[in-house]
């Protein structure tokens, strides 16, 4: 039962990194689009695209510690307690970026409007950091067994930590900039969709080349789970690569929306990876998923509670990616009185 719970979780992990990641890369290339003029365009389309379910994808992550702490509550009590500092960043990054995404849109003076759009940007970048840093550090052995405390700044501020932290920020900045050439293409902006498929190139070459350094700092800080990388989770570690290389094949060649399936098989094989390669560790090597696993009656009411969300939230999150997809929620994007304010101000 508690193998059933883990995969539930993995499952979860991998939507929010597939989906929740790209609300953050979206915010990478908010970051880096220049000044107001020349970033203008890509702005609009990053709060056009990322506006209708910048606030449902967080539900994955309010899922994901939910399961944690309820299925294997000693382990949570080892994460939470070491790595309390890369969490807090991560919270109050998240709260930060949502609301300087709400308020940007409504004040009415460019020079704040900036202040919030750099509060935006800033804060997507350092979530998924914070995110990443933290898997590094499990995955490297930093946090001890039996609900004890680790190194408050060894644990996620290691070789390990880095690369994968920059590897999250990397990834969610290549989903996003995929996902916006197919948006650009859909709204008949043919500049906007050259714009982001050569960043989506870029961004792609640079998770390659974080990857290769990632896979070099395991093989020295992360034996048990490079190992594993090399042998059990094989299989989705070269799906995850040859995915990556079709994605990059059709970008080039301008078929975003065969990039976009393929980008996102290559980033969810790399977080399906990481939790075979982990198989049995919770915490790689001392925590066991079964040994870290709650009373049986516990995993039960998670598993018949995980049943009752996938017949009833499940339906309204597919409704919601579907009209979004559609263009069907005007309400989200469009011109407001700031914006005309801001307009007549720049003029």
């Amino acid at each position: 039962m508690s193998t059933a719970v883990a995969v539930v979780l993995l499952i979860a992990l991998v939507m929010y990194a597939v989906f929740g990641g790209a609300d953050f890369g979206a915010g990478f290339w908010d970051l880096t689009a220049g000044g107001p003029e020349r970033g203008a365009a890509p702005r609009g389309l990053v709060e056009r695209s990322i506006g209708p379910v910048w606030e449902a994808d967080h539900v994955w992550l309010i899922f994901i510690f939910v399961v944690t702490w309820s299925a294997f509550p000693a382990a949570f009590q080892s994460i939470t307690l070491t790595m309390f500092v890369p969490l807090a960043i991560a919270a109050f990054g998240i709260v930060l970026r949502g609301a300087s995404f709400a308020f940007r849109k409504t004040v009415v003076t460019v020079r704040v409007r900036r202040v919030f759009g750099g509060l935006f940007a800033l804060s997507s970048v350092l979530v998924p950091f914070c995110f990443g840093a933290i898997a590094g550090g499990i995955a490297s052995g930093h946090v001890p067994a039996g609900g004890e405390a680790g190194d408050p700044v060894g644990s996620w501020l290691n070789p390990t930590s880095l690369v994968t932290g920059g590897l999250a920020v990397v990834l969610a900045a290549y989903l996003a900039a995929v996902y916006l050439v197919r948006n650009a293409r859909r709204a008949g902006d043919s500049a906007l969709a050259l714009y982001f498929r050569r960043r989506a190139v870029v961004s792609a070459l640079a998770a390659a080349a974080v990857a290769v350094i990632g896979f070099v700092v395991l093989s020295a800080s992360a034996p048990y789970v490079f190992d594993r990388l090399t042998s059990w989770a094989l299989p989705p570690v070269v799906l995850s690569v040859l995915s990556g290389f079709g994605a990059l094949v059709l970008l080039i060649r301008g078929a975003p929306r065969g990039a976009r399936v393929l980008a996102v098989v290559a980033v969810a094989c790399i977080i399906l990876s990481w939790g075979i390669a982990q198989w049995p560790y919770l915490l790689p090597v001392t925590t066991t998923v079964s040994a870290a696993a709650a009373p049986s009656g516990t995993l039960t009411a998670l598993l018949v509670a995980v049943g009752l969300l996938v017949l009833i939230v499940l339906p309204g999150f597919v409704l919601l990616y579907v009209l979004d997809q559609r263009r069907l929620l005007p309400g989200e994007g469009v011109e407001d009185a700031a914006d005309r304010a801001v307009d007549t101000e720049a003029g």
